[in-house]
């Protein structure tokens, strides 16, 4: 039977009220006619005689004992009612936290160390990883038969020839561009002509290799993460696992493979599309004709420096594909670990491979290679 809620004040002190009947959201109504005509202040309230009690009814009691200058840390009720009481105690009558952000030092420094151990991390999962894959790689490649060709080639289409395009066109411009700036400052000094060994080095040596590995950290690290990671996020990695199967070999692997052997090619036409579009502002802006420009080319310019460029590819290639797919394994699950996991793997390979290639530049120079 249902029981229409009442408070008021006690028979021996009337000071503290008295709170009887059912408080449910049924009778929701009366509650907060309670609430509106409370008394300014109490003593105490005694919930004892509440007959029935739920969350809706716990949080109006709470409205009206902090109504009376109280709050249901002083109210009393059945035992039964206790713990869902506290509950909506800590719910109701905590103070909300400010979502101002602390932008003091001791909160930056706070903040950097979190991004260190972070980042550390991030190192020693990446090596952890890298070792992961070359085991699997080598017992793969002792055993020719496990090597996933069809999907090997799958992702060479993706990763190489589909990215062909996207790299002629940004790398000729690259070459235009360094060309017509390296024009605009030798001309004050009458060196024009040596545009030629401009352009030729740079691309060479640095902006071929470099410019391809960033396309691709772009285009192709992010695909890996996303792939993976929706993997992660089905629970397909599980059920490799579960199949007896090993997601190294099966979804590293062969993107791995497909890199190293396509990095380098993209490299090479990157090298040439960007020699190309020096060459066209050469003519158009130098008057130096195509022959006169791959003449002075091939006499000014070592062979060793398209080496040194090429060198490159395949230490980005491996930094591609690891960050990649790493990235993907770690997915918690949900889309938003999805996008956060594909942004931090942009960032990561891009960052690292232009800390190799200063590296590496840096190498060379002092071996004077």
């Amino acid at each position: 039977m249902s029981t229409a809620p009442a408070i008021e004040p006690s028979r021996s002190d009337p000071e503290i009220l008295r709170a009887t009947g059912d408080w449910t959201l049924r009778n929701a109504q009366a509650l907060l006619a309670f609430i509106a005509n409370a008394p300014d202040k109490a003593k105490d309230i005694d919930g004892r005689d509440i007959g029935k009690l739920d969350s809706t009814g716990a949080m109006l009691l709470s409205r009206y004992a902090m109504r009376v200058g109280l709050g249901l840390s002083t109210v009393e009720v059945q035992p039964k009612y206790q713990s869902m009481v506290d509950s909506v105690r800590e719910i109701c009558e905590t103070p909300a936290r400010s979502k101002t952000k602390d932008l003091g030092f001791r909160r930056m420094l706070e903040r950097l160390g979190y991004s260190v151990e972070d980042y550390s991390k991030e190192i020693l999962a990446l090596i952890g990883f890298g070792g992961l894959t070359l085991q699997t790689m080598v017992r793969t490649l002792l055993r020719p038969a496990r090597i996933r060709l069809t999907s090997t080639v799958h992702h060479m289409e993706q990763v190489g020839l589909d990215a062909v395009p996207l790299v002629l066109l940004l790398s000729f411009m690259v070459g235009a561009v360094i060309a017509f700036l390296g024009a605009t400052v030798l001309r004050d000094f009458g060196a024009e002509i040596f545009v030629v060994e401009l352009v030729g080095i740079a691309f060479l040596r640095e902006f071929g290799v470099l410019l391809t590995a960033i396309l691709l950290a772009g285009r192709t690290a992010s695909a890996f993460t996303a792939q993976i990671g929706a993997m992660q996020s089905g629970e397909e990695i599980d059920a490799i696992r579960t199949l007896g199967l090993n997601p190294i070999e099966l979804l590293v692997l062969p993107r791995l493979f497909a890199l190293l052997m396509m990095l380098p090619l993209l490299t090479f036409l990157a090298m040439m599309a960007g020699l190309v579009g020096g060459m066209a502002v050469c003519a158009a802006s130098l008057d130096l004709s195509p022959e006169l420009f791959f003449t002075r080319l091939h006499e000014n310019i070592s062979v060793r420096h398209f080496w040194v460029g090429l060198s490159k590819a395949p230490v980005f290639a491996v930094v591609i594909a690891l960050i990649g797919c790493l990235e993907g394994f770690q997915t918690q699950g949900t889309a938003q670990s999805v996008g956060e996991r594909t942004t931090s793997s942009v960032v990561q390979t891009i960052s690292l491979v232009i800390l190799l290639d200063a590296a590496a530049a840096l190498f060379f120079m002092e071996m004077d290679w």
